[in-house]
C-alpha cells in the first residue's frame, strides 16, 4: 500500500523523490530481522547461565538476577522510550536506540564482574525496545485489511530472535567464553542499523502532547480501555510463564542424568521455532474475527505444556513436545493481544504498545525471579508449579473476562 495513502492519519515525511513508498514483502522482512535481532539481545544469558555463574562465581540465584535485569531494564524502555515513537520521527529514533542497544551488549561483552554485567545488561534491555516501536511502525504502513498479517510477520521475527538468540548463543559460547555472544550480538547490532537507515521511510506523526503528557497518556489509556487492561494481564501471565520456563530451564539440562554443554542447551531453542512460524497464522486469524478463540486456546495450551515439561530427567522427547506447546501458545496469544489493541485508538499505537508491552515484561521479570528462586529451593518441580501457575492466573482472567463480556458488563 502507498503509504501516501494513510496521510489521513498524520504527517509522513518521506525522503523518496516521489513522496511514497510501499510496505514491501522485503521490507517488512527487514523489519521482522531486525526485530528479532533486537529483542535477541535480552536473550543470550539464559543457555549461558551455568558457564557465566561458574565464570563469575554465582549461585543459581544470583545468576539469575542477569534474566531479571535484563526484563526489568525491557519494562522500563517499554514505558518510558517506546512512547517516543508518538512524538519523534520514527526512523531517527530506531537507529539512534538501536546503536545504544550495542553498546550496551559491548559493555556486557567487557564486564569482569556481575555489577558491570547488570549494567550492561539494563542497558541493552533499556534501549532494545527499539523492537517494540518496529512493531507499530510495521502496523501504521500496513493497510488495514493485512494490518494482523503483517504484525504477525514482524512478530514472527521478534519470537524467532528469542529462539535462536538461546542456540546461536550456545554455539558461539562453544567456541570459547560466553564474552563472545555478547561481542558478535554488538557486531550484528551495528549492521542491523546501517541496514535500516537505508531501508526505513521517514515517518512522523506529530502528537500535541509534551513528553510528559505523553507518559501520563498512557495510564489515562490503561484506565479507560478495559480491552486494554484485561489483554495486559493476559499477556503478563502469558510471558510470565515462558520465562519461568527459558530462565531455569538450563540448569536442569547441564547437570546429570543429561549434562549438556551450552551449545546443546541452546538448541532446544529450536523446538521453539514452529511457535513463531505460527504467528501469521494467528495474525491471519484476528483478521477473520477469531482472535478469541485464539486467546483462548493459547491459555489452554500453555498450562497443558507444563506436563510434559515437568519430565525434563525422565523423557527428553516430552520435554521438546513441552518446548513447542509452550511456544506456540505465548505467541498465539501475544499476537491476538496484539490484534485487539491496535484496533482501539490508531493514532495512539505506541502509547497502547507501552502499556502493553510494559505490562507484558513486567510479568516476565516476576516469572525469571520466581524461577530462580524456585529452582534454588525446589529445583525443577518448584519451577514446574510456578509456570504453571503463571499460566492459570492468565486463563483465570480470560475466563472472568468473557463472562463479564457475555453478561455486558
Amino acid at each position: 500500500m502507498a503509504l501516501a495513502a494513510r496521510a489521513g492519519e498524520g504527517h509522513i515525511d518521506m525522503e523518496s523523490a516521489a513522496g511514497s513508498r510501499e510496505l514491501t514483502a522485503p521490507l517488512v522482512l527487514i523489519m521482522a530481522s531486525a526485530t528479532g535481532l533486537a529483542v535477541a539481545s535480552n536473550y543470550f544469558a539464559q543457555p549461558l547461565l551455568p558457564t557465566m555463574a561458574k565464570a563469575l562465581s554465582l549461585s543459581p540465584a544470583h545468576a539469575g538476577v542477569i534474566v531479571t535485569t535484563a526484563q526489568l531494564g525491557y519494562a522500563a524502555g517499554l514505558l518510558f522510550l517506546v512512547p517516543l515513537g508518538d512524538l519523534f520521527e520514527r526512523r531517527g529514533l530506531i537507529v539512534a536506540m538501536a546503536l545504544l542497544s550495542a553498546a550496551g551488549l559491548l559493555t556486557t561483552a567487557l564486564a569482569p564482574t556481575l555489577a558491570l554485567v547488570l549494567v550492561g545488561t539494563a542497558l541493552t534491555g533499556l534501549f532494545s525496545v527499539v523492537a517494540q516501536i518496529l512493531v507499530p511502525f510495521a502496523a501504521t504502513l500496513a493497510a488495514p485489511e493485512l494490518r494482523g498479517r503483517v504484525v504477525g510477520t514482524v512478530m514472527s521475527g521478534l519470537l524467532l530472535g528469542i529462539l535462536f538468540a538461546r542456540t546461536a548463543a550456545g554455539a558461539l559460547a562453544s567456541l570459547g567464553s560466553w564474552r563472545i555472544v555478547y561481542f558478535v550480538g554488538a557486531g550484528a547490532m551495528v549492521a542491523a542499523t546501517f541496514v535500516l537507515r537505508r531501508a526505513l521511510p521517514r515517518h512522523h506523526e506529530p502528537v500535541d502532547l509534551s513528553y510528559a503528557g505523553l507518559i501520563r497518556s498512557i495510564f489515562t489509556l490503561f484506565r479507560e480501555e478495559r480491552v486494554l487492561r484485561v489483554r495486559a494481564l493476559i499477556g503478563a501471565a502469558a510471558f510470565g510463564s515462558f520465562s519461568v520456563f527459558w530462565t531455569s530451564m538450563a540448569f536442569p539440562l547441564a547437570a546429570p542424568p543429561h549434562a549438556m554443554p551450552p551449545a546443546t542447551i541452546g538448541l532446544f531453542g529450536l523446538a521453539g521455532a514452529a511457535g513463531a512460524l505460527a504467528a501469521s497464522s494467528a495474525g491471519r486469524l484476528a483478521d477473520r474475527g477469531k482472535g478469541a478463540w485464539v486467546t483462548g486456546g493459547g491459555l489452554l495450551l500453555l498450562l497443558v505444556s507444563w506436563v510434559p515439561l515437568a519430565l525434563v530427567r525422565h523423557s527428553l522427547a516430552a520435554f521438546v513436545l513441552g518446548v513447542l506447546l509452550l511456544d506456540l501458545a505465548v505467541q498465539g496469544v501475544h499476537i491476538s493481544n496484539q490484534a485487539a489493541i491496535y484496533r482501539l485508538r490508531p493514532e495512539a499505537r505506541n502509547r497502547l504498545t507501552a502499556a502493553y508491552m510494559t505490562s507484558y515484561f513486567l510479568g516476565g521479570a516476576a516469572g525469571s525471579l520466581a524461577s530462580a528462586a524456585a529452582y534454588s529451593r525446589f529445583g525443577w518441580p518448584g519451577v514446574v508449579a510456578v509456570g504453571a501457575a503463571f499460566s492459570a492466573c492468565g486463563g483465570g482472567v480470560w475466563t472472568v473476562a468473557r463472562r463479564w463480556e457475555r453478561a455486558g458488563g
